[in-house]
This record gives structure tokens, C-alpha cells and sequence, in this order.
């Protein structure tokens, strides 16, 4: 599917602002509401917006500590990969898991209250993951910049 101009200004503006209303969001990118709903619709279904969701400010909700946490394997294969995966996708505190180039094979992004909760989800969580051979875990000082806004 192509993008053009228009639905780029309508992916700015619901990336900044996810709740607008489809008049305001019309208005905001000067089309007509219908044209602006159609189009809309056209990049839901295309799966270029892929959802909507709220974002939570993180020391609001007592998970203002945030650890990145490289993961090395025993092993490459396929079945070794894979039970890796599943398992950490159950984990409730993990953000993001990322197949990595370079020295660790993934690196995951968790999110704990602090240094006492974060040793409870390495103690019940990370430290029985499969297949791992290594495992270092960075603390986040102070997050300087973030974003969820893909550029368009």
C-alpha cells in the first residue's frame, strides 16, 4: 500500500494523540471527515495501525525502574530459539525481547519498583528461562528521551 502525504499527517497526528475524534482529526489535517474516516479505516486494515492503546507513566504505577538485560544461549538451533521465546513471552515484567547481532542473543527491556523487585523476577522468572548460558543486567539511571512515535 502506498503513503501518501495525507496519511502520513493522519499517522503523525494519532501517534501523538491517539484519542482524537474523527471531526477533530479531520480538522486537524484539513480533509473532510468522511475522507479522513475512510482513510483511516483503509490504514487499520492494512495493518499499518496496527492498535490503539494508553500509555502509562511508569512511577505512577510503581515500575520506575527499568533493567536491560542482554541474554546469551547454549545454542543457535531452531528448538532452542524457540523455547526460549515462548518462556519469556510469559513473563509479565519483560516490555520488549529482541533477537540480537552482535555478543548477546537477545536483549530484553524489564520493567521493576525497584533494585528488591527486579532480584524477584531474576530470581522467578529470568534465572529459569531455557537454555541460557549467560546473563547481564544494565541498570537505567534516568531516561533521557522515549518515544513511541514511529517517523512517517
Amino acid at each position: 500500500m502506498e503513503i501518501d502525504e495525507t496519511d502520513r499527517r493522519i499517522l503523525k497526528a494519532l501517534q501523538k494523540t491517539g484519542r482524537l475524534s474523527n471531526a477533530d482529526l479531520a480538522d486537524n489535517i484539513n480533509l473532510s471527515p468522511s475522507a479522513c474516516h475512510r482513510r483511516v479505516q483503509r490504514l487499520e486494515s492494512e495493518g499499518i495501525i496496527k492498535d490503539y492503546v494508553a500509555l502509562l507513566d511508569p512511577r505512577k504505577i510503581d515500575r520506575k525502574t527499568t533493567v536491560f538485560v542482554e541474554i546469551t544461549l547454549s545454542g543457535q538451533a531452531d528448538a532452542i530459539l524457540d523455547a526460549f521465546e515462548r518462556a519469556v513471552a510469559l513473563i509479565p515484567d519483560v516490555l520488549e525481547c529482541h533477537l540480537m547481532a552482535g555478543t548477546a542473543d537477545y536483549m530484553l527491556k524489564v520493567v521493576a519498583s525497584d533494585t528488591d523487585d527486579f532480584a524477584r523476577i531474576h530470581r522467578k522468572f529470568l534465572s529459569r528461562l531455557p537454555h541460557v548460558s549467560q546473563m547481564q543486567s544494565s541498570f537505567a539511571l534516568r531516561t533521557v528521551f522515549k518515544t513511541t512515535a514511529m517517523p512517517v
